[in-house]
C-alpha cells in the first residue's frame, strides 16, 4: 500500500465519522437530552452542596 491509497482510505474514515458524529449530534431522540444540559448553568447551587441564599 502506497502514502496516497492510506491517505484516501484515511479521508474516507473521517469524513464516515463526521456524518455520524452530525447524524448523532441532529437526531430526534437527543434533543431532550441536549435541552437538559443546557440548562444545568442555571439550576440551584444547592445540588452542589450550597445553600441557594448564602
Amino acid at each position: 500500500m502506497d502514502a496516497g491509497l492510506i491517505g484516501s482510505v484515511i479521508t474516507v474514515l473521517f469524513f464516515v465519522a463526521f456524518i455520524g458524529i452530525v447524524w448523532w449530534a441532529y437526531h430526534r431522540g437527543n434533543r431532550q437530552r441536549f435541552d437538559d444540559a443546557a440548562q444545568l448553568p442555571f439550576q440551584e447551587e444547592d445540588e452542589v452542596g450550597r445553600r441557594p441564599h448564602e
